[in-house]
């Protein structure tokens, strides 16, 4: 498969001032000299690498498709560590596709979603973490996940990764040569330095686990579903939230009748928001469909506002949108603070902590900053920013951090319990392989293949 040359349009599609199609493998130079004619009269190649020059992309039949520059970057010191080509065209969109035929018909095939960056891991330049994180790039949300998605994109991740593993390498060949050559007198020297290795490892992976849950939502967007009866304001708290009418609002109740998602940045955290119907009984068909989607929303979320009317008191419909919150990471809103509020304020602050609850007027914008503070906090931690430390960015990562982490708990047990050496051995190479596999250095080709299967053509 390396031993091909691809080739793909690397700029969104669509009318714009440059366009760009990039040539990577062992053929690039010899098909781009195929299609390239240098205003001065030199091949590309007669060019110092890394030089832009400049002329026209020629058919096959001699005719002008298009003005460009071009640019030979010899492996491996381009993006792929292979020979890279790039053309640099006018955005046409008959132009791009023009000349990305031309070099399918001088040799090279379509790239395939992702290759680009998978040749670059493949061939060493990167690790998985990093390419990973090409995509966190693309995709980041807020400025926040753009400056951790380049910190992993730089090896930040990868680096400590390798870090511990080597540590728990360094336990590995302890415990082999004990194996190998077995001292009585050391016994006791050899569980305690284990131990205090494998204790310094678990320390580690803790540390990384416990930022997890900020690099998720800077790279996924935090999905939150704003629950509550009907009327009690949530499309107002949504429309204030986004600082535009995107909700209908009315003073009858049951104006949402299906969920509305919108994303937006809170002081530089994304959020999924969902505005969903009002949950209670009602024999309407159609809104008895948005209040099911509604408690669906609610299961799915990872953050649930549950918005209670403060100018009236508690009712039982409340009280069971409250106990279903319960079961995910909640806060309360008590909305309409513009009007008299009542004991509801007071009776919720007592039951689940001022922490939870927080008055607001969706009407007049009151509370939102301390909402956007609450947050920030639930996002970062008390730093209430994020921090210099290195960050978990995915599922993927999280799971296999996990698992590394149950592992060595293991070998930590059977180490204090002084069991033998072997069953110390399997748990410790365990937690390196499930390591290995965030970086790539231990991962199968069939999860190699479902990663940048999710990356777009020309990446």
């Amino acid at each position: 498969m390396l031993e091909d040359t691809i080739s793909a349009v690397i700029t969104a599609l669509g009318e714009g001032a440059v366009g760009i199609i990039r040539l990577s493998g062992p053929r690039s130079l010899a098909i781009a000299e195929k299609l390239f004619r240098a205003a001065s009269g030199k091949s590309l190649g007669a060019y110092p690498v890394n030089t832009l020059a400049y002329g026209h992309i020629h058919d096959f039949d001699g005719s002008v498709v298009d003005e460009v520059l071009a640019v030979y970057m010899r492996g491996p010191r381009s993006y792929t560590a292979e020979d890279v080509v790039e053309i640099q065209s006018h955005g046409s969109i008959q132009s791009l596709k023009k000349i990305l035929s031309l070099t399918y018909q001088a040799g090279a095939r379509p790239a395939e979603p992702g290759e680009f960056t998978k040749r670059a891991f493949l061939n060493g330049r990167i690790d998985l973490t990093q390419a990973e994180a090409v995509m966190d790039i693309i995709h980041s949300r807020s400025e926040a996940g753009l400056k951790l998605a380049v910190r992993q994109q730089q090896g930040q991740l990868a680096q400590a990764l390798r870090g511990i593993r080597k540590q728990l390498i360094d336990v590995i060949v302890n415990l082999e040569a004990v194996i190998d050559y077995p001292e009585e007198d050391i016994e006791d020297v050899t569980y305690d330095s284990v131990k205090n290795m494998l204790t310094e490892a678990i320390t580690e992976i803790t540390e990384l686990l416990k930022h997890s849950h900020t690099g998720k939502i800077l790279r996924e967007g935090l999905r939150t579903a704003i629950v509550g009866k009907p009327n009690v304001g949530k499309s107002s708290l949504l429309n204030a939230l986004l600082k535009e009418e995107r909700a209908i609002v009315s003073e009858y109740a049951g104006t949402t009748r299906d969920v509305i998602e919108e994303q937006l940045l809170l002081d530089g955290v994304p959020l999924v928001l969902a505005d969903t119907a009002g949950i209670h009984s009602t024999d309407d068909y159609v809104e008895k469909i948005g209040v099911e989607r509604s408690k669906q929303l609610l299961a799915d979320a990872e953050l649930v506002i549950c918005v209670i009317d403060g100018s009236s008191p508690l009712t039982k419909e409340d009280e069971e949108i409250l106990k279903a919150a319960q079961s995910k990471e909640f806060v309360i809103i008590v909305n309409k603070q513009d009007l008299d509020i009542d004991e509801n304020l007071r009776l919720l602050e007592n039951r689940y902590g001022k922490a939870k609850v927080m008055p607001l007027s969706a009407k007049t914008n009151e509370g939102i900053e301390v909402f956007a503070a609450w947050l920030k906090n639930y996002v970062y931690g008390s730093e209430g920013s994020l921090g210099d430390g290195v960050y978990v960015q995915n599922a993927r990562q999280e799971n296999l951090l996990r698992q590394a982490l149950d592992f060595l708990k293991d070998a930590s047990t059977a180490a204090e319990a002084y069991l033998p050496y072997d069953c110390i051995v399997i748990d410790v190479r365990n937690a390196i392989d499930f390591l290995g596999e965030i970086t790539g250095d231990t991962v199968q080709d069939e999860i190699i293949n479902e990663i940048f299967s999710r990356f777009c053509i020309g990446k």
